[in-house]
């Protein structure tokens, strides 16, 4: 209890205090002095209206005012009797008496200071100012000094509190009861909550906005139904934007699997499974695909090294921190503890770049490939004749679905007839138009070269001329994430995502450390949680956490 007694008032300060009724309003009644001096006696300063600043919540300050009341009431001189003021009173509950006297008390002083002027022109009989922000509730005071809305409601079949509800100004008192009755109706929304203090009997004078703000900054609605944090959309980065060879940096994602018929039995058959790497060209987003036999690290740099056989070393490789690579599970083995790999990397001169955990948006380059090779091999598959995939079957059906993704169209495509030819990424991987015929057309060239070298010359600087003028060009625009965000920043309390469980059962968190991009964007996190009674630190994307409290 903030309240103790003497270390706020001494006895013959209480007694000073005790010449303002405290219970009867009327005869020249005043409460200010009372509650301010109580409230502020230490300090000696009158806060004015922010002396209940002190408290955070409703109850609360009804019980401190209710204590300070019994208190006040104990140590009255009443005519005949001897004063027998006693502390004692402060350890005992406050009744209904108390509360409803205490809630009067609060209301009228912090009326008293917001609407001082208007006070005195009801009392004394004077039509209120034009630019009172009360004209429109016609208001009238009650017994107890309270200010009310008249309103139009005198006949209407409500109780008293309904019809000619308590006007609560502007302030801190306002601010604690919306928050009291936003808890009241288990953090529902403005509507429900507004029906709430409204029952209750308080017109707060700019609700829907004050309503709103504190359900904004409420911890536990931001639990419920917080959003992600984001930041404005980055730049892309190099590996999108300049002109290289294909496949020289590439993302690398495994999808599948697939049960495939590995031999025939005696009466029956044996399936094995079967993976996907995908291999997609940052630049040119051309695709190359190869079959796997298991989700381990020897399966994997073969597939890998297969690909560098047909498309030549890559300098960059790019992946998530997904199951396949990184991750809990480490089904795939090639963590940086893989030696193998490692010496396999630095024998090609790659580097291979890992993206957060649970970010796959920073991936979507070559997750969104992944979706294209779905949708084309189950068309196939339903399509086919075969009603058992076999090893070799799929790994037809793959090269198809890798030469038909390659000529897919990277723009719009044109109805201009002066620019016939499509821009794919076939274009450039086999120097060819399409897949049936030798490439045609005069390449911007006056006439056709005879020589084939300068054929292909002039069709790979016809595919980069527009592959700046039209495919480059279509992502100047962001798509979303559109403004930029304050950093989070070290310190903030977040929840922690995880869609594995229910949103009840996400963890609280406090960011540990940050990671700044070029432009100052804070992209990256830290995040500390306990976790089965131990301190865990999971490095996430700001789109996984959703920021409760923070510094300012």
């Amino acid at each position: 209890m903030w309240f103790t007694g003497p270390e706020f008032l001494s006895r013959q300060e209480l007694l000073e205090v005790n010449n303002y009724d405290l219970v009867q309003p009327e005869a020249d009644f005043e409460v200010r002095p009372v509650v301010t001096t109580m409230l502020t006696k230490t300090s000696n300063v009158d806060l004015g209206a922010h002396r209940f600043e002190r408290f955070s919540n409703w109850k609360g300050l009804l019980n401190a005012v209710g204590k300070l009341l019994q208190i006040a009431k104990s140590f009255k001189k009443i005519p005949g009797k001897p004063g027998k003021g006693t502390w004692k009173c402060s350890h005992t509950s406050c009744g209904v008496d108390e509360f409803s006297q205490a809630r009067i008390t609060v209301l009228r002083s912090i009326q008293q200071d917001a609407y001082k002027e208007e006070l005195d022109c009801i009392k004394r009989g004077r039509a209120l100012l034009k630019g009172s922000s009360l004209r429109r509730l016609n208001p009238q005071v009650d017994k107890h000094g309270l200010l009310r809305v008249g309103g139009r409601l005198s006949d209407a079949d409500l109780t008293q509190e309904e019809k000619h509800p308590v006007i609560v100004p502007p302030g801190h008192v306002s601010t604690i009861i919306i928050r009291h009755y936003h808890e009241s109706v288990a953090h529902q929304g403005r509507h429900i909550t507004e029906g709430a203090i409204r029952a209750a009997g308080f017109w707060v004078v700019g609700g829907k906005r004050r309503t709103c703000n504190v359900i904004k900054v409420c911890v536990t609605c931001k639990k419920l139904r917080g959003k992600e944090e984001y930041q404005l959309m980055a730049d892309l980065p190099a590996d999108r934007v300049t002109c290289e060879p294909p496949f020289t940096s590439v993302g690398v994602d495994v999808f599948g699997p697939w049960q495939v018929l590995a031999r025939r039995t005696r009466g029956a058959s044996a399936n094995n499974k079967r993976w996907a790497v995908i291999f997609s060209c940052m630049y040119t987003r051309a695709v190359h695909l190869e079959v796997i036999e298991s989700l381990s690290a020897s399966s994997f740099i073969n597939a890998l090294r297969r690909f560098f056989a047909i498309r030549g070393p890559a300098r960059v490789l790019r992946s998530d921190r997904g199951t396949n690579f990184v991750g809990a599970c480490k089904e795939l083995g090639i963590i940086a503890e893989t030696r193998e790999l490692r010496k396999h990397l630095l024998e090609k001169g790659c580097v291979w770049l890992f993206n957060p955990p649970h970010s796959s948006h920073m991936g979507g380059s070559w997750e969104r490939m992944i979706g294209i090779a779905r949708k084309i091999l189950n068309a196939m598959l339903l399509q086919s004749k075969h009603t058992r995939l076999t090893h070799e079957i799929l790994c037809t059906f793959l090269a198809e679905v890798m030469a038909i993704m390659n000529a897919r169209p990277l723009v719009p495509v044109s109805c201009d007839p002066d620019q016939p030819t499509v821009l794919t990424p076939a274009m450039l991987l086999t120097q060819k138009v399409d897949a049936t015929s030798a490439p045609a057309g005069n390449f911007d060239t006056p006439a056709l070269h005879k020589k084939h070298w300068k054929q292909v010359q002039c069709l790979a600087e016809n595919f980069w001329k527009r592959w700046r003028r039209d495919y480059l060009s279509s992502f100047q625009e962001r798509k979303k994430w559109v403004d930029r965000r304050p950093n989070l920043k070290i310190g903030n309390v977040v929840l922690l995502k995880d869609n594995q469980v229910s949103r009840n059962e996400w963890p609280l968190g406090i960011i540990d450390k940050v990671y700044p991009d070029a432009d100052g964007s804070v992209r990256k996190i830290d995040v500390r949680v306990a976790k089965d009674g131990k301190a865990k630190v999971f490095l996430r994307p700001i789109t996984q956490v959703i920021l409760l409290l923070s510094d300012t």
